[in-house]
């Protein structure tokens, strides 16, 4: 939530297509990663990633080539003390800077699954916009005034008044389980489901840095941290072509 300026495989999502749009059922995937999908954890090590906070990519993104190299390489610093692999999992100690992917992405499908702890508090930026809100739901996490009762998965950062700010139904598994996401973005238009369970239908994520601007056509996945360890695993994306996009977003709710 803060925003301040492979292992054995899981019940999964299976999906089909009707006139070129996902569908979801519940099912299990058998083959890792899914047709269709790349890995961007590769179960061993950090390669294919570097360290970012909260912050707008249209302006780190404008830096020099010698600039933003030399800010790659002071973050990996960071990274190297708070990030770690364990069991073919990615490992946060709830500090330090968020986990970014080196490539950047526009429209795509992401799966992946976390575990986390009581009171942790993280996210997941797409495009480098903040976020796909994951924390601790339970009334003893301390949050409930600000959403947490209604549970994680909801773009957090959207204006109140917005659909997707807060889930349609509470999905988060008990502390110790495997949570298991499936996000589509397509434009500015996103759609979640937590652990099988629609909690964001076809809703606009507003840019965090430029409430009255456009949300940039590309940027990094990012895997953020704050305040309680948390672990993933089986991180995969599918990037989404022109044609699928424009379909996707045509479509009504």
């Amino acid at each position: 939530m803060k925003t301040t300026l492979i292992q054995a495989p899981i019940a999964f999502l299976l999906i089909t297509f009707v006139a070129g749009i996902p569908v979801v059922a519940d099912d299990h995937l058998g083959a890792w990663p899914p047709e269709g999908f790349s890995a961007l954890f590769n179960g061993k090590d950090l390669k294919g990633w570097w360290g970012i906070g909260t912050e707008d990519p249209a302006k780190w993104m404008a830096l020099s080539p010698e600039k933003l190299a030399e800010k790659k390489a002071k973050s990996l610093l960071d990274i190297r003390k708070h990030w770690s692999v364990e069991n073919e999992e990615l490992v946060n100690d709830g500090n330090g800077l968020y986990l970014s992917t080196e490539k950047h992405y526009g429209d795509f499908e992401l799966l992946l699954e976390y575990k986390t702890v009581a009171k942790a508090d993280s996210g997941i930026y797409l495009r480098g916009i903040p976020q796909v809100q994951i924390w601790d739901s339970t009334k003893e996490g301390g949050k409930w005034d600000i959403g947490a009762d209604k549970g994680s998965g909801g773009l957090w950062n959207n204006p109140k008044s917005w659909p997707g700010k807060d889930p349609l139904v509470r999905a988060d598994k008990p502390f110790g389980e495997w949570n298991s996401f499936r996000i589509i973005m397509a434009g500015d238009l996103v759609t979640i489901h937590l652990n099988g369970k629609l909690v964001v239908d076809h809703a606009r994520l507003q840019n965090y840095f430029d409430k009255k601007g456009t949300l940039p056509e590309k940027g990094p996945i990012q895997l953020q941290t704050h305040g309680g360890e948390i672990r993933w695993r089986n991180v995969f994306v599918r990037e989404i072509g022109k044609e699928e996009s424009r379909k996707i977003q045509e479509r009504k709710k």
